[in-house]
Parts: C-alpha cells; structure tokens; sequence
C-alpha cells in the first residue's frame, strides 16, 4: 500500500503485508532502551533483531532485557546501529540514544527504508525537527515520538473532556516537574572506559574530550549534547497541556530560572519558569525544578487545566475535576500509585503506546504521537530554553513558530554538526 506520507497514510511494512512481524532494531540500551528492549519483546507481532549501542556494557542490558521480555530469539548486538539499518529485513529504528542523536539517526532510518520510534525529544534544536518532518514526508514512513501519555486511556478520556468544555473554556494550562537530583560535580579529563566507542557516542555532535561526569545520564544538563529538564521531562508535559488546549504555535514565550542548586558543571537550569501566550486569549506555564522534589498538587509531574466553571488536573494515567468552589466533583484513576522514574514510564504504560506503532505501521495509519504533532509539542519547549537562553521574551509567528524580529535568537534554531554528519533529507 502506497500512502502519501504523513500528509496521508505512511506505508505499510517494507515487503506489504499488514500481518507479518515486525523487525525492531533498538538504539541506545543503557536505561530508557532498556525498558523499550523489553517492551518490543513481549508486543505480539515484533521482533528485537538488533540490539544497539556504543558502550559494551549497555548493549548487554539491553540484550539481557529481551530476554527478560520473554523472546526465544538472540538479537544481534553491534555497536554502529548503521549496520542494522543496512539489513532490509528490518522494518523499525528504535532511538533512545542521548537528544543530541534523536533527530540524525531518525533521519537516517528514514532514508533506509525504515518506520521511527523515537524517544522525545525528537530533535536538538528546531532546524532538526523541520528536516526530520520533511523526511518523513519524502520517506512516506511512520514517525512516532516516545510521548507515552497521548495513549494512556485516562488521559486521552480527561484532555476530551477539556476539549470537551467539562471545566468551560479552558484558557490557561500548567505543567511541572519537581525531582531531587544530586550534583554532577566538576568533571575533569579522563581515559575513555573500556568498551565505549565514545567517538560513535558524539555521533552529530562536535568532538570534544572526554569528561568524568558526562556519560551515561550528565550529557542531559549541556547544551553541547541535552536539552535539559525542560524537554527530557517537560515535554510530556507541555504537550498535554497544548493538546488540551488546542493550541499549536504561540505569540510570545518567556523564561526565567538558572542553575541555582549547585556550584558545578550542569550548564541548562535546574530551576525554570516558563510561558508562552498564543492567541484566543489562551496561556500555558511550566514549572521545572530539578533539584527541589517538593509535589505540586501531590504529584512530582503532572498538567491542570483551568477553565471558567472549574480545573482539570492530570494525574498520572488519571484525572480529577474540581469547581471553582474548589469542591471535587470527578475523580479517574488508572494506576493508584505514582512512583518517580527518572527514566520515564514502565512497559505497563508503554504497552498501549508501542501497541499503537505497530497498528499504525500495519494499518498505514497515523499514531497517536505522529511526528508532526510532537514536533509542535517539542519546538514549544526549545522556545523556552531559547528564551531562557537569550534573556529576553521571544515574539513568535503563530503560523510557523519561527521567532520574529530577532536575528541573535535565531542561531539557536540550529546548531553546528561535525564533518559528514550534517541531517540532511
């Protein structure tokens, strides 16, 4: 079946038929690639064929959680994840590599022949999620993005219901996520471990020498590499709050906070208040601290939406509504407990998410999390750190989301790649 891309239907799996099994070759296995190893061995109807990752003692975790998954098959297990996508057999590039990889590798997949599940974000920088949009059109593939919540039943029922006008016009949305991480330190320079191809690890990005306090989780809080809190755990977050509100491109944005905890390397903030206004008169927040794991609504993360008749607070895969009396008046609630993972969600959520990739790759259907959905979602919280970053309020096109009238701004729309690597469709 042909299709026309996301602009359509994206193809079916690679040799046609809607009821084979699918081929799932998976990047990145320290932690999150982990759970996603596992999760893809236990979907009926996938396969892991490949286990990928730079660092020996990460590709055995993830070849050990297949295992745990309960597939009888070995997957294979190489470092350059570029020799699972030479393999035609396989139909699916699984990208949990660090940001600075997601929207490279995602290309490439495409230009192989293969369907995308990527981990959010799904790009570095804004540039990169316009090339990856282009080639998923050029490519005609299924694209998704790892934004797990977009499948979780009661969050899909509690954001209809906003959409709904359960709480009247919803106007304003806010979104948080509080943890308790400990100082990364100063690193200094340091032997590359054995069993790390850390040349492979910077990929796109360009050299620089290796530190002691940057792999496998501290490349999340340098520009060089990560995005920081904001679009590792924010974007969960901030996209519900633009889907409930229906709202894709904002007018303004605006962003304070730094790195206020400790004296150390992590260069993004630790401490951020974030705001975008778009039009029709409708705003969204975040409120992102790091360092300081006091709850906000008794939940470490989590969206309220707020309206003329009441609030809508998101919960985990649950949701409650209040009046403007503050009397509770609904409460939904899938999962009674609400556990912090640093590394997202469990197979148990993820089952419903990774259940709806395969259909889409079968069925030649959108996902729920297609990728230009999730890049809306994401280019909204690279506008905050932009903001952040340059110290000023961003006006924004609302059409496109381009920044308006400020040229400086603009440089962090892209970045600068090493030799050979530039994305390109």
């Amino acid at each position: 079946m042909a299709g026309a891309g996301i602009a359509g239907m994206p193809a079916l799996l690679a040799n046609g038929s809607a009821n084979e099994k699918l081929v799932v070759a998976i990047m990145g296995t320290n932690s999150r690639g982990a759970a996603l190893c596992e999760g893809f061995a236990k979907l009926p109807g996938a396969e892991v064929a490949y286990v990928c990752d730079v660092d020996d003692q990460a590709m055995a975790k993830g070849l050990k959680a297949v295992q745990q998954g309960g597939q009888k098959t070995t997957p294979k297990g190489v470092k350059d994840f570029r020799r699972a996508l030479d393999d035609k057999a396989v139909d699916v590039l699984v990208i949990a590599a660090p940001d600075h990889w997601h929207a490279p590798a995602s290309i490439l997949a495409l230009k192989a022949g293969k369907h995308v599940y990527v981990e959010k974000p799904c790009s570095h920088n804004p540039r990169e999620g316009e090339v990856l949009l282009d080639a998923a059109r050029r490519y005609n593939k299924v694209v998704n993005m790892g934004n797990q919540r977009r499948s979780w039943p009661y969050v899909v029922e509690g954001i209809q219901a906003v959409k709904n006008g359960v709480i009247g016009r919803a106007y304003y949305a806010k979104a948080w996520y509080a943890n308790t991480r400990q100082s990364i330190g100063k690193g200094k320079p340091a032997p590359i471990p054995a069993g790390l191809d850390y040349d492979l690890w910077q990929g796109p990005a360009p050299r620089r020498d290796y530190r002691d306090n940057l792999i496998h989780y501290n490349w999340h809080w340098f520009w060089h590499w990560g995005t920081g809190e904001l679009l590792n755990n924010g974007t969960h977050f901030i996209d519900l709050c633009r889907w409930g509100l229906e709202v894709d491109y904002p007018t303004r944005v605006s962003s304070q906070g730094g790195r206020y905890a400790f004296d150390d390397d992590w260069e993004t903030p630790d401490t951020q208040l974030t705001n975008w206004d778009f039009a029709d008169r409708k705003s969204m927040s975040w409120e992102g601290r790091s360092c300081n794991g006091r709850n906000v609504e008794s939940i470490s993360g989590g969206v309220a939406f707020y309206g003329e008749k009441g609030t809508l607070i998101i919960n985990g895969n649950g949701y409650t509504i209040y009046d403007n009396k503050n009397k509770e008046l609904k409460k939904v609630s899938g999962d009674q407990t609400n556990p912090l993972n640093a590394t997202g969600p469990g197979f148990d959520l993820d089952v419903d998410h990774l259940t709806n990739f395969r259909d889409a790759i079968r069925l030649g259907k959108r996902p729920n999390s297609s990728i230009e959905e999730a890049n809306k979602s994401v280019l909204l919280c690279h506008l905050g750190n932009i903001a952040h970053r340059t110290g000023r309020v961003l006006n924004c096109d609302p059409v496109t989301g381009k920044i308006l009238n400020d040229p400086d701004a603009m440089k962090l729309w892209g970045r600068e790649y090493a030799k050979g690597w530039e994305p390109a469709v």
